[in-house]
């Protein structure tokens, strides 16, 4: 296998301010493993590559005509055949925290957004910052879905908040999604997490679904404290290195 990836153009196909996107890229660049990589948002022809080969999703690494979704590092991992083992997920218990505390704080950033800014996109991506806080807290919210055994998919990461919302509106929202979490949680009656739950890239352990979702919405809410501070605010009890140790984020906010 390792000779047939050598021989083989590996691509990878992402889009500016994708967290699974930028952590598949690095992941593969920390291997020493040389890749084609493929802006769909910015390149139209790479958009076309990617539609040609049936994926609907970013991130993908393609072999070829062959794919694989990338929401999993253990899928890229059987995909190329490789030789690694990933970094075993934390407890459920501590996800839950970890994950609880990102929502709060994501909740306190969003209120910190001048109205102006808060429609207007980011750098590179059509994503503002309205639609990002948002998400942060939708990725969450369709974790806990999940774990009712409601399907995740992907075109779920693409809602957007309701045109009249400001930011207050998403952050009480947004609390209002820590609170599902909480009371799931406190519900919950296997503690282990061990159950299969449906997701658009297969049934996957609801412990791996809940390292997701927590590294995820983690790893968008560093995305917003980039946004605050390049509007030149100060960010209120900005997220620290021990709020996220233990969750397997990219090195990068924002790919470079």
């Amino acid at each position: 296998m390792q000779e047939a990836i050598a021989a083989t153009r590996i691509r990878v196909f992402w889009q500016p301010g994708c967290s699974s996107c930028l952590r598949t890229k690095e992941f593969l660049t920390r291997q020493g493993i040389e890749f084609e990589s493929i802006d769909v948002h910015n390149d139209p022809e790479g958009l076309a590559a990617l539609t040609a080969l049936g994926a609907r999703s970013v991130p993908v690494v393609a072999l070829g005509s062959k794919y694989t979704l990338c929401q999993s590092i253990n899928d890229v991992i059987r995909f190329l055949d490789l030789k690694t083992t990933p970094t075993p997920p934390l407890p459920p218990a501590e996800l839950v925290s970890k994950l609880a505390h990102v929502l709060e704080s994501n909740a306190r950033y969003t209120r910190q957004f001048g109205a102006d800014y808060f429609r207007t996109p980011f750098r590179n991506r059509n994503r503002t910052p309205a639609g990002l806080t948002f998400h942060v807290f939708r990725v969450a919210e369709m974790g806990v879905q999940a774990a009712h055994q409601i399907e995740l998919r992907f075109e779920g990461f693409d809602d957007q908040p309701p045109g009249e919302w400001q930011a207050e509106d998403i952050a009480r929202w947004g609390e209002s999604v820590r609170e599902k979490l909480l009371d799931w949680w406190k519900h919950e009656s296997d503690r282990s997490l061990s159950y299969d739950v449906p997701t658009y890239y297969g049934r996957r352990s609801m412990h791996e679904v809940l390292e997701r979702t927590a590294w995820h919405s983690a790893q968008h809410t560093r995305q917003v404290m980039l946004m605050l501070e390049s509007e030149g605010a100060t960010i209120d009890r900005p997220l620290t290195a021990d709020d996220l140790a233990g969750l397997p984020l990219p090195e990068e906010v924002w790919d470079k």
